[in-house]
This record gives C-alpha cells, structure tokens and sequence, in this order.
C-alpha cells in the first residue's frame, strides 16, 4: 500500500527545491559563441550549438580575424555585436549578423576585457586593464557604429605590488536604473560611479563609489535583479562582498564571505560572477581551486554557501548561465575546454561529463 501522507517539512522542502528553477515546458535551441586568446591557441571567435532533443553540443570552424575577443556584447542596432580585442593597443569591433565587420575603433587604452552597452540610449563602455581607464562611445542609431572614446583614467594603487602598481579596471556596466556607470578597479581596490546622462549620452567625471579592504583586488560585480543590492567578487582574497547600493551611485559594505571552502590551502583566484533571474542563486568561479562556488539568496539576499563543484578543466575564467535550458558552460581557459553541468531545480550543479575543446576560451555569449 502506498503512503501518500506528506509532513509540513517535506512539503516545504519540495517547494524549496523548485523555486530556484521552475520547470520548463520545452526547451529551445541554443546558439552560442566562445571568445579565445591567440597566445592559448585560439583561432578566432568560435560558433557553438546546442540540440536539447539529444543533448548534444557541437563546435563550429573558427570566425578567423576576430581574435583576443576577451568579451562582447549584443544588442545593438540592426542587430549588432560590439568584440573588445585584448591586445596592447586595445579596439572595439562592431558586427552586423553574419559576423561581418563594420567598423573597428581603438579602446583608447591597453587590454580592454570588459564592454557594457546601454540600449535604449545607445552608449557603450569599455574598462581597459592595463591602462586603467574606461573608454565611453556613442553608437549611430542607424548603422551601430561606435564613434572615437571619450577617455576616463582612474587613480589608486593597492598594497599587492604585483597586481596592483596601477589602476586596472576590470568591469563596466550600467546601473539598473541608468543613472550610473559603475567600474570595477582591481589595481586601485575601488568601485568608481559615474553619473551618467541618457539625454546627452555623456559621462561626468568619476567618483569613488565604494572602497574595498586593501588588497582586495575587486573584479566584477552583478545587480541583484529585484533589491538594491550588488554583489562584487574580489579575485586577490576570494571573497564575495554584498553591498547596499545607495541612490547616489554609491555603495554600503553589509556582508562578506569566501568564495573557498574552509581549510582551503594553495593559490587561488576568484573570477567571475552571475545571479539567476530570480534572484535566489549566485554563482562565482574560483581560478586555482578549478570550481564554481553557489550560493543561495535569502529574502534579504544574504548569500549562504550551498555548494563547490569542479570546474571540469583548469582555470575556470568564465562561465555562462543559461536557466532556460537548465545548464551552465564553463570557460576552463589553460585547458582549453568547455564543460557542460546540469542544473538542478534547487540550483546546484552536476557534471554532464561533456566537454568541447575550445582553445583559449575567456569568453561566452549567447546568441
């Protein structure tokens, strides 16, 4: 006979299990595109797709000339996508579909990694690294072309003398209410806010946003999508940090924990960061340790460790979250591979055990 009698407990439980992730009815194909070093073995800009009727992925030829693609966007008009090169004398590349060149501008500054694109205003930003500074463009609403940067310098050094002797931004992006462009400064250990006017498409001088504890090294930061609140990851210490984020383009420190497990011993890089639509799951990958941290969100977003799981491959730059096909794709850049995890209705991940060999991967982007 069966026992059909279900406690309060494990009812909650099961509804705790699908709130991360509802089920999906049908789940759609998928095009995606890897950005790769040349100095890693890259080739160019390489096309991926993804069957859900076979769970099968499968690597395209390939798109030669676009190289050191270190991070794009799409969105623009007609369609385009803006590729920064990340090279010594950095550019911006803009496309039509197809993967046809309409125009290359300089980035004004040395290894741009970062590009951030405001839509409805048509403006685009670029954080340079090496030179630590941000490039600001207009965009023709016509053909999608950027113009010539207006060029922003930081300021700041940090205490780690390797990795900090200079300013080095390491991300851009636009507040969710478009009043700011924030950037993210590893070398100075500072968020610097730029009060940004849709109108006139212009920028004015930064301030500092936020400062981090010294040494610190923020890298990328990413909005909670319902609550004032963001959360920005700290490559040189591996910590995750929330933050209350201020109307005045500034931010309030209100929580901090490592992105590690406890005990960890050895060298390790925290990288990138992403948070699921509904605000209930983080995730950050961890460069050294080779694995993907996830955490919940409580209703406060308050972050609680819930799960490492290996990255697949060494060094583990970047990933790409896709909730509607309820996988994740990990960039294991030294490796040179793509792995593949399901993820689970309560957001945690399982190894597929596939893998796509993609020389270099930095970058990932869905079409």
């Amino acid at each position: 006979m069966t026992d059909w009698t279900i406690t309060r407990r494990s009812a909650l439980a099961a509804m705790t299990a699908t709130m991360a992730f509802p089920a999906a009815a049908k789940t759609p194909g998928l095009a995606l595109i890897a950005g790769t070093y040349v100095r890693e073995g890259g080739k160019g800009l390489y096309p991926i797709a993804y069957d859900p009727a076979r769970d099968a992925w499968q690597v395209g030829a390939p798109v030669a000339g676009i190289d050191d693609a270190s991070f794009g966007v799409g969105g623009g008009p007609g369609g385009a996508w803006y590729m920064a090169r990340e090279q010594a004398a950095g550019q911006v590349s803009s496309y039509a579909p197809g993967w046809v060149r309409r125009a290359t501008v300089p980035s004004g500054g040395a290894d741009p990694c970062y590009v951030a694109l405001d839509r409805a205003s048509g403006c685009l930003a670029v954080a340079n690294y090496s030179s630590g500074s941000v490039a600001f463009l207009r965009i023709d609403p016509r053909t999608g072309i950027p113009a010539e940067p207006v060029l922003f310098k930081h300021e700041g050094t940090g205490p780690n003398h390797d990795r900090q002797e200079a300013p080095h931004a390491h991300w851009v992006g636009f507040s969710p209410d478009r009043r700011w462009l924030h950037a993210v400064d590893l070398g100075a250990d500072t968020i610097f806010a730029y009060r940004f006017d849709t109108r006139r498409r212009s920028l004015a001088t930064p301030v500092a946003a936020w400062r981090a504890p010294a040494g610190a090294g923020p890298r990328h930061l990413a909005h909670h999508p319902r609550r004032p609140i963001a959360y920005v990851v700290c490559e040189l210490t591996n910590t995750l940090v929330t933050l209350d984020a201020l109307a005045d383009g500034r931010f309030a420190t209100r929580h901090s924990i490592s992105t590690l497990p406890d005990g960890h011993v050895g060298a390790s890089q925290a990288a990138h960061i992403a948070i699921d639509k509904s605000g209930r799951r983080l995730y950050i990958s961890n460069r050294g340790h080779d694995s993907i941290a996830v955490f919940a969100l409580d209703a406060a977003g308050t972050p609680t460790l819930l799960q490492h799981v290996g990255s697949g491959g060494d060094s583990p730059r970047f990933f790409l979250l896709l909730e509607q096909q309820r996988r994740m794709v990990v960039a294991n850049e030294r490796s040179g591979t793509l792995a593949i995890f399901r993820v689970q209705p309560d957001g945690r991940l399982t190894a597929t055990g596939q893998a796509l060999a993609v020389p270099g991967a930095v970058f990932l982007g869905a079409l």
